[in-house]
This record gives C-alpha cells, structure tokens and sequence, in this order.
C-alpha cells in the first residue's frame, strides 16, 4: 500500500505520519509513507505509481487541494481521497472528485482511528505483516512475501520470496498464531506453508514456486487438498 500526505504545514504532516503509523500497526499493515509539501510535486510521482490512499490539504500556499484533486483524477480514478482542511466549506467540489471523507482540523484520535477503521474496510485485503526478531534485529515481513517456515532445534527459519532464509528463537505456536490468515497451511507439528506461492497440491506434498516440496503429515493431506482447492477457487473469484 502506498499512501501520499500533501501539506505545505510539516508539523501537520508529521503529526498525521505518526496517527498512521500507529493505526496502521494496529491492523497489522505495511505501507509506504510518502510527504509532499505541495502538490506539484505529489501529482509528479502519482503519475509515476499510484498511490492507495492520499490525504491531502486544501488550504495550501502555492496549490490549492481541490485542483490537485481534479488533475488527480485525470489519470487515476481509484484512489482513495481524504481532504484535510480548517473547513468542510468544499463538500460539494470533494463531492465532484469523489472524495472519501474530510478531515477536519484539528482532528482526535478517535476520530482518525474511526476513519481509517472505515478505510481499511474498503480496501481490498491490505497485505498483513509478522515482525520476526533475528541475528540482524527485528525485521518486517509481509505475509506475501513468507513462501513456508520451518521450526527445528529450537529455532525457526523463514523462507522468502527473495531466496532469504531468516532464523528466529521463537515457540512455533506463538509463531503460527502470528500467521493466523488463509494462506497459510499447517503441513505438520513444525511447518507452515504459504499457498499464495504454491503451484500444486500432489497429495502429498506442496509444490512451490521455488520447486521445493513441503510435505504434509498423512493425516492432514485431505485437508490440505481442500484448503488448497477452496484458496484457490477465492483467489480466482470462481
């Protein structure tokens, strides 16, 4: 997710990285935090790459929030769009651009933490993350990027999608409660396995996008041809 702050005030735009970042913990998500001081500059890389969400003032020195908004929508009809502003006297122009809601200065945390609760709602499964302690310090993987774990002497290795092989002391039960989503099969007592990056089920072993098998426990292989069927039958929108 990548998510754009516009304002030519750095205190407010400091003060609303931190409110998202400690939502978007909350829930568990990663994102990426971009800060414009002025429009020009923002709309420059939406261009570029799309952003999820934007919160953008309207009340700048140099640009004013609503035309920022009408050239947004130009090229990029799906973005999420928050004006904040001193006043919501511009319900009608956000109305035009489909603006998401107005945030009014200044705002509480509650009324940030029911907005973003509202967003993330809408949005289409935020890819979720696990913070892992390692020899490197504590480092955040998204669950995307998880392609199976191991548990073995007393440590587990995590597998990534980068060919990273990423060792935690940690008890494998704390470890798969922190992975609690759809895509993760229990293959046995000791590896979880992430269908998102696997190609088959041969009924008996998870084939990977990196060719390797992760085999499954005998008494768990009718449940992983189901689990594995019903996954792929939502991802496909069958």
């Amino acid at each position: 997710m990548r998510i754009a702050i516009v304002d030519d005030d750095a205190a407010d735009r400091r003060t609303l990285h931190g409110r998202l970042e400690v939502q978007l913990a909350r829930h568990s998500i990663h994102a990426d935090i971009s800060e414009y001081e002025n429009g020009r500059k923002f709309l420059a890389e939406a261009a570029q790459e799309p952003f999820t969400l934007v919160f953008l003032d309207i009340y700048m020195k140099k640009d004013n929030g609503i035309e920022t908004a009408k050239k947004l929508r130009l090229f990029d009809p799906d973005c999420m769009l928050v004006f904040t502003t001193t006043s919501a006297e511009h319900a009608l122009d956000g109305f035009r651009v489909r603006a998401l809601h107005y945030l009014v200065k200044p705002y509480s945390d509650k009324d940030f933490q029911e907005l973003m609760d509202e967003i993330i709602d809408r949005m289409p499964k935020p890819d979720k993350y696990i913070e892992v302690r390692s020899a490197n310090g504590t480092q955040r993987l998204r669950f995307s990027e998880i392609i199976y774990a191991e548990h073995y002497q007393h440590q587990i290795y995590t597998h990534t999608t980068d060919n990273r092989k990423i060792t935690t002391r940690q008890t494998f039960g704390k470890f798969a409660e922190d992975l609690q989503d759809e895509r993760f099969f229990l293959c046995n007592r000791g590896v979880l396995a992430n269908m998102e990056h696997a190609v088959d089920f041969n009924g008996t072993d998870f084939i990977m996008e990196n060719e390797e098998a992760i085999t499954v426990s005998r008494n768990l292989r009718k449940s992983a041809r189901m689990a594995f069927g019903d996954f792929l039958f939502k991802r496909r929108g069958i």
